[in-house]
């Protein structure tokens, strides 16, 4: 019983974050994911060793740092200053929707998916609430943008990385661009066409009026700019050191830390940012590492890849397997696992890439596909607003299938 304990538990999380309520409680992601962990870690099913040693400190830190530059950047005014600069050409909804996701989706490419959650989030509920748009339009766009986006780069999420790293890619940052840009950017058009579909009553005609907003600390919008700057410089450089000098290591945890600086060391609030940051999403970072640790463990989903009759190591079945496996486990892990099953089996470039996008794309599913999609939901909250599982499926299922066509399709066209 011991092997099903984690499943079981995985399964009840499932159902809880579905459903958010316990009689007449409600429930936030973060407290049904912790409670998850202490339940597999009372159960035995992790040690606390094990457990301990599961908390990826990289992630953690690389969001903690991101965390104090983006609560620096909205509390100070600044960031709202800044969108009045990028978004003020949207003469409607339905040009917003677009700048959104062709922004969010350029950008994730180059600042990492969870990073322009952090950061756009805010963004979208200002709009929302100065412009009467639907806050989750906006928050399914950037979800949308930001996670299909990624699939592009090496550098776009947490997976991509892993692959580019551990999958054989010669030159990854020519590669990933080469067999994902085009079907990336179908996808991209897919998302807008669905979010159409899904939100008919609010793509009126009506024109929006922007107004440029004010900064409120002056100070502190200084200080979060040169943090911004410096994010995007080290993030360049990184991109530049892994063409040029790939045997340098140049960690994402380090430009974080790096470009969060300024804000820590110079701004009088910074006491005060930290408090502010979002502590729960930390919270429900540690909880998912602890209980996905748990779930492997367990040993309950290796033999059902291992030992499947399917051809793995053929793009539609790798394809399939990402989206699908990766709303359970988690999509990191997962590419973790098939690394070393699909080297074995001599898997070309082609189905590395389809196991990049899979696994990717598995994010625009269901919330707990993406880390970004809770990024998202936990700063919506914070905010007030909010997306269920429900909503977020309705329109994210149908999404991620015709997406995964696409990428499946496209990359039929290079050699197996």
């Amino acid at each position: 019983m011991g092997t099903f304990i984690p499943i079981v538990v995985l399964v009840v999380v499932f159902l809880l974050i579905a459903v958010r309520k316990v009689g007449n409680t409600s429930l936030c992601i973060w407290q049904v994911v912790l409670s998850g962990a202490a339940a597999v870690l009372v159960a035995g099913a992790i040690t606390p060793a094990d457990a301990l040693l599961s908390i990826n400190p990289d992630v953690m830190l690389f969001l903690f740092f991101m965390f104090v530059i983006g609560e620096a950047l909205a509390e100070s005014g600044y960031l709202y200053h800044l969108s009045y600069r990028l978004f003020s050409r949207a003469e409607s909804v339905r040009h917003l929707v677009v700048l959104i996701l062709a922004g969010g989706g350029v950008l994730s490419a180059l600042l990492m998916n969870d990073t322009l959650a952090v950061v756009g989030t805010p963004l979208m509920l200002y709009f929302a609430r100065r412009h009467g748009i639907s806050a989750k339009l906006l928050l399914l766009s950037l979800a949308f943008a930001i996670t299909t986006g990624s699939v592009v780069s090496p550098i776009g999420n947490p997976q991509n990385l892993l692959i580019a790293l551990s999958g054989g890619i010669g030159n990854p940052f020519a590669t990933f661009p080469l067999y994902l840009a085009v079907p990336t950017a179908i996808s991209l058009l897919l998302a807008y066409i669905f979010l159409c579909r899904a939100f008919p009553g609010e793509f009126h005609r009506d024109p929006l009026v922007h107004r440029k907003e004010e900064i409120r600390d002056p100070a502190l919008a200084a200080l979060a700019r040169l943090s911004l700057v410096l994010l995007v410089l080290l993030i360049a450089a990184k991109v530049a050191a892994a063409v040029l000098v790939p045997d340098i290591e140049f960690r994402l945890t380090w430009i974080a830390v790096v470009a969060a600086m300024p804000v820590l060391i110079g701004s009088s609030r910074r006491f005060e940012l930290v408090r502010r940051i979002d502590w729960a999403t930390l919270v429900f970072f540690a909880g998912l590492f602890v209980l996905m640790a748990s779930v492997w463990q367990s040993g309950f989903f290796q033999p059902l890849i291992e030992e499947s009759s399917l051809d793995l190591a053929a793009v539609p079945v790798i394809m399939a397997m990402s989206v699908v496996v990766s709303q359970f486990v988690s999509n990191v892990p997962f590419v973790a696992l098939s690394l070393p099953v699909l080297a074995h089996l001599g898997t070309s470039t082609t189905g590395m890439m389809a196991l990049a996008a899979g696994s990717t794309i598995a994010g625009n599913m269901l919330i707990l596909g993406a880390a970004s999609n809770v990024i998202v939901i936990q700063g919506a909250e914070r905010g007030g607003e909010t997306l269920t599982f429900g909503e977020f499926a309705r329109v994210g299922v149908p999404l991620t299938v015709a997406q995964a066509a696409v990428y499946v399709l496209y990359l039929a066209l290079f050699p197996a």
